[in-house]
């Protein structure tokens, strides 16, 4: 007598293949069931969702050396900050800038000095540990101009050595090749106060004439503090070295004809943007140089801009019994978009009122003022785009608004037609940001000017805002969804940027999160919702690199050393977003039954918690490359959701296909309005 599979498993005492398919499922609803409520019981009354933004240590640093520049040390405050930067110090001594990375200089000297002020003896073990870091990452000198400044504003720095930040770059226009538009939007607002700052180098030295000299490998020397040039003679770099010691002469020698108008207008122009937005760019770097500037241009401390920028900058601060940690903005838009999308891909009806509630309050969002961003696109448009601030309307950005719209997209409103217009208006409004090479970048367009990235006080890597794949590609996503086809002259360039962006292993960078990991999947996604044949063999090639990097545990993970050395690519603890991203890169080729698939949903259910959360420790968020990282707590209870969502998706229509029907959902939210599948055979484009 033969045993069928399943008969031969059930005297066996192992469970069948149906059984097995049976738990699997019954996991899967378990697991989305629980995240939604989740997800829906940490909602704000107002509608709107939002999680912390988890950082390094150094915020805290410079909020205590702030208050020693400002003379208003609270000593109570100082206690619990002090608190927050000594749990984060490392085994070896220092301070990293991402979970699970090594000691980083400037991190670890801000620390060091914060706790010095707090009166923590320089012999304390802890402290001997720091100063040993310090130095051997090359102590003082290898601190970053901004963090230079900062010691510089304590007299723990001589401004001679203090690149040049001249504020009559602020006069120059768009008739000279490199001017002050040029430069990313957050830089502008960091450096337009720094201007001010620089300018009038408002130092109070330390009581007891406190220093910084045994931070120094060879001891206090002026030959290792000015900046090395390049070797070759001429370069960039060195050109602007050279004109940053001209600009030393003109300033000593009071040969300055146009500083006054330039203080002036730099003043007016952060005195503007001040209005509409939760502080100076709703970002703690412009932040608290917008309040050290205003100081510096003489502003009594009850004056209402001073009392406002205090405000809004204590605002961002959590403050508890013992410690005190501070975020370096908030994220309710970003995060509202991102936990709408995937409350309604995972089943929530359109019609809830927690769903309805959250779309009115996006709307509610929307930027309908003509900011910054008309100076690199100067279209006629109305007005448009999203923050992902709660307020801050001089900086709407491409990113956020094609969340927005991912999110408006699938939900109806008792006023559709208000609706229809906002989503409208806000397409076409990021759709004239679409650069020159066929990508988006995040706030501005075709801002891409290498040379910018040569001067002196451009070391904190952000003084560009580059097109990337995951932003391009996430519009793309959205385009797909919204009936675009792929003989659209735009998306025709779109596509061909994406497929000129895809490293030799088959994987793309990713620029806003991290980070391989995060690009592939966002390209996979954004080409599978456009209906491109994702059996062609570059795409294949991504899929492959996806699930090569899988870990044994069946999840995902990448850590930010990665945009230090791409070799690590791909390799780090398993985290739950990214698991969910890698998973919905490979959701993307409809094959739920892929061992990496499955492996990948089992990690899921099984490390979520009782709650429907999950817990996740890494950095997987990226603010500037090598410099600012970001752990977005949202992320780990909303993306896994999504992944289990679309993982639900291509089972159920692979199903439905195995029993002879035709019909199914698009892989993405609510598919075309035919729900049906289709796909495009041949690209129009080419290597």
């Amino acid at each position: 007598m033969s045993l069928t599979v399943n008969e031969g498993n059930r005297l066996s005492g192992q469970p069948s293949a149906a059984d097995q398919s049976s738990s699997h499922r019954t996991a899967l609803e378990t697991a989305l069931k629980r995240s939604q409520d989740y997800l829906l019981s940490v909602q704000k009354p107002e509608g709107f969702w939002v999680g912390e933004l988890l950082v390094d240590s150094t915020l805290a640093s410079d909020m205590i050396c702030f208050h020693h520049w400002d003379g208003s040390v609270d000593l109570e405050w100082q206690r619990k900050a002090v608190n927050h930067i000594l749990s984060m110090q490392l085994p070896d001594g220092g301070w990293n800038i991402y979970f699970g990375g090594p000691s980083e200089v400037n991190a670890t000297i801000k620390g060091y000095l914060a706790l010095k002020l707090a009166g923590v003896p320089v012999t304390d073990p802890r402290m001997l540990k720091a100063r040993e870091v310090a130095l051997n990452h090359g102590g003082v000198p290898r601190m970053n101009t901004f963090s230079k400044l900062y010691l510089a504003l304590l007299g723990l720095y001589p401004w001679d050595y203090v690149p040049t930040i001249p504020s009559e770059v602020i006069l120059i226009g768009k008739w000279f090749y490199v001017n002050f538009n040029e430069m990313s939007n957050w830089s502008r607002s960091m450096i337009v106060p720094l201007a001010i700052i620089n300018h009038y180098k408002p130092t109070r030295p330390l009581d007891h004439g406190m220093n910084l000299d045994e931070l120094y490998p060879e001891g206090f020397h002026e030959r290792d503090l000015a900046l090395r040039p390049d070797p070759e003679r001429f370069t960039w770099r060195n050109f602007f070295l050279w004109l940053d010691k001209l600009h030393k002469f003109v300033e000593n020698n009071n040969l300055r004809p146009f500083r006054k108008l330039a203080l002036k207008k730099a003043e007016q122009w952060m005195l503007e943007r001040f209005e509409g937005s939760h502080g100076l760019a709703a970002i703690f770097p412009a932040m608290l140089n917008a309040l050290i500037a205003l100081k510096a241009l003489g502003y009594p401390d009850d004056h209402p801009q001073v009392i406002r920028a205090r405000r809004e900058l204590k605002g961002l601060e959590h403050e508890e019994k013992d410690t005190v940690r501070i975020e370096p903005c908030f994220s309710p838009v970003w995060d509202t978009a991102i936990v709408a999308m995937c409350l309604r891909e995972s089943g929530i009806p359109a019609e809830h009122p927690r769903m309805k509630q959250c779309a009115d309050w996006l709307m509610e969002k929307e930027i309908r003022f003509r900011g910054d961003w008309y100076y690199k696109n100067p279209v006629n448009v109305e007005p448009s785009g999203w923050v992902f601030e709660y307020e801050n309307k001089w900086n709407p950005d491409v990113d956020d608004t094609a969340m927005v719209l991912l999110a408006l997209r699938q939900i109806p409103t008792d006023n559709p037609a208000k609706r229809d217009e906002c989503f409208q208006r806000g397409l076409k409004w990021m759709m004239t940001f679409q650069c020159k090479d066929g990508g988006w970048a995040a706030f501005d367009k075709d801002c891409t000017k290498g040379v910018l990235e040569k001067v002196p006080f451009a070391d904190h890597n952000a003084m560009l805002d580059p097109e990337c794949a995951d932003i391009t590609a996430r519009i793309l996503e959205l385009l797909g969804y919204e009936g675009y086809a792929v003989t659209h002259p735009q998306v025709i360039k779109a596509l061909q940027f994406i497929r000129d962006h895809q490293e030799d292993d088959g994987s793309w960078y990713g620029r806003w999160g991290v980070n391989y990991i995060y690009g592939t999947w966002q390209v996979l996604r954004g080409l599978r919702a456009m209906h491109i044949n994702m059996n062609q063999r570059w795409l294949l090639k991504a899929r492959d690199w996806l699930e090569n990097v899988q870990n044994a545990d069946g999840g995902w993970g990448e850590r930010c050393n990665t945009y230090d050395d791409p070799v690590f690519k791909g390799k780090g603890p398993s985290t739950a977003s990214q698991t969910a991203w890698a998973l919905m890169g490979l959701c993307a080729f409809d094959d739920p039954h892929r061992d990496s698939i499955r492996r990948g949903i089992e990690y899921l259910a099984r490390t979520q918690n009782a709650d429907g959360s999950w817990t996740e420790h890494e950095t997987t968020g990226t603010g500037f490359p090598r410099v600012f990282y970001l752990k977005y707590d949202m992320y780990r209870n909303a993306w896994p959701l999504l992944a289990l969502a679309t993982y639900r998706k291509i089972l159920d229509r692979a199903n439905a296909k195995a029993n002879g029907h035709t019909h199914g959902h698009a892989n993405g939210a609510n598919g075309h309005a035919n729900g049906t599948s289709h796909r495009v055979e041949e690209t129009v484009f080419a290597k």
